[in-house]
């Protein structure tokens, strides 16, 4: 008995680090790479960050429309993976696919056309928009490349490949890098283009990315590898399948992205300061939350597998593993964030003092409830999704965000006034509510289902 537990465990962190570890490092590489490029966006002054961070809200809310797209189609992918259905594996990329491409193209028709109406619906700062708008322009060309990148990356995960979009995504920003010190300063021969160089730097990086991805898999991994006759094999009965389970991932994501859009319409208004505040400490507790994401999307597969495979007992046991490890990780990596933000803040930004101070203090009140964070990051992206229970998913998480989260953040921003970094703390009390509410979900077990036949 003590054997086959010591044998489980081991099965489980072998999958966990060969699933997690690559995600983790490509979320490092990304975020580390993102600090870098803010802190040579920020040489160029407090506008220049808060209008790149305007204009990269159109981005998160289309790649968050994506995510939650890519999820739910990989709820079957992972659960056909491991029920061993490989011929059923295309047929649902192609719908991912087909949906990803559209919600882009309609994306990049608004941004490419509508940049400056777009941002003033975010900003009164007249050289924010101007800026965020010449940003935006160039960086949208970029939009439908990212679809596709996604749909084959999540893809490649869910079949257990997650090392091929980790080192796709390591050479397109490392590239990203070296171009944006190029085009925004003016280095290796090129003109000082600014904040337009930064975009432009963004572009070539993805179309690098996606090329990468789509050589390595129509060379080495068939079964992902979906060609046009496959857009004209799907059945009605198939996409009616998926989008029962994956629409209500869709409207997650899509509404969730709406809230976090909203909060950042009312950090703006704020102050141009309060704004650039809350991107540089999105930008740095991004880089400690790469294990979150790392977790979740490796509960998702890992759940996703046991469950296709039918071994309910498994992914229940898993799911109680992945739980106890995301406590003790936001528990551990909220304490370095708040005794490691003044360094931070101190070394990589050129910032005045007030606006270093509330920098400080914002990214101290995100690290307090960064367990909380952790938490409902599995249960909603691994727990609940793996098995397909995305309804409960998305009512928990869309009703704490709009029902908690909005309310607060426009009562603390525009009613009570408060500085940013209180705001922050009253719109994260939905993190602590999605715990709440979902555990009980978490523990009578509803969520642990096969979905394949």
């Amino acid at each position: 008995m003590i054997s086959l537990g010591y044998n489980k465990n081991i099965t489980f962190y072998k999958m966990l680090f060969g699933i997690a570890i690559p995600i983790v490092l490509q979320q490092m590489i990304s975020a580390s790479l993102n600090l870098v490029d803010n802190v040579m966006i920020g040489q160029l002054g407090a506008s220049n960050i808060a209008a790149v961070g305007l204009a990269n809200q159109v981005f998160f809310l289309m790649t968050l429309i994506l995510f939650g797209t890519y999820s739910g189609v990989s709820i079957y992918i992972a659960q056909y993976w491991g029920n061993q259905e490989l011929d059923k594996i295309k047929n649902v990329m192609v719908i991912g696919i087909t949906f990803g491409t559209l919600v882009s193209s309609v994306f990049f028709g608004l941004s490419f056309f509508k940049s400056t109406g777009i941002l003033d619906l975010f900003s009164n700062d007249p050289a924010v928009i101007t800026l965020g708008s010449k940003y935006l322009k160039i960086v949208s060309l970029s939009y439908i490349l990212t679809a596709l990148s996604f749909a084959y990356g999540f893809s490649s995960r869910s079949i257990g490949r997650a090392r091929l979009p980790m080192y796709a995504s390591a050479i397109s920003l490392i590239l990203n890098t070296v171009l944006n010190y190029a085009l925004i300063f003016g280095h290796f021969g090129f003109k000082a283009y600014g904040i337009e160089g930064a975009a432009t730097a963004t572009l070539i990086a993805r179309v690098v990315e996606l090329s990468i991805i789509l050589y390595s898999i129509y060379s080495s991994s068939p079964v992902l590898a979906v060609k046009i006759k496959d857009f004209f094999n799907v059945k009605l009965t198939t996409v009616k399948q998926v989008f029962k389970t994956a629409f209500p991932v869709i409207l997650n994501e899509t509404f969730w992205a709406l809230g976090m859009t909203t909060y950042a319409y009312v950090y703006a208004h704020i102050g141009t300061d309060a704004m650039a505040s809350v991107q540089i400490s999105n930008i740095i507790n991004s880089l400690f939350m790469v294990a979150s994401f790392g977790l979740g999307n490796a509960s998702a597969v890992m759940l996703g597998n046991l469950l296709g495979a039918n071994k309910i007992e498994d992914a229940i046991e898993y799911n109680h593993k992945f739980l106890a490890l995301a406590a003790l990780f936001g528990v551990l990596i909220g304490f370095l964030i708040v005794l490691l933000a003044p360094i931070m803040i101190q070394t990589f930004f050129k910032l005045t003092p007030e606006v270093s101070q509330i920098t400080i203090n914002t990214m101290r009140v995100m690290a307090l409830f960064m367990p909380f964070k952790f938490y409902s990051t599995i249960i909603i992206i691994g727990t609940f999704r793996s098995g397909g229970d995305t309804i409960f998913s998305m009512l928990l998480e869309v009703g704490c965000v709009w029902l908690i989260g909005v309310p607060l953040a426009f009562i603390g921003g525009f009613v009570l006034k408060h500085p940013v970094y209180i705001v922050v703390a009253m719109v994260s009390l939905e993190e602590v509510t999605k715990v709440i509410l979902g555990t009980p979900r978490v523990i009578s077990k509803k969520w642990a289902k096969r979905i394949v036949m």
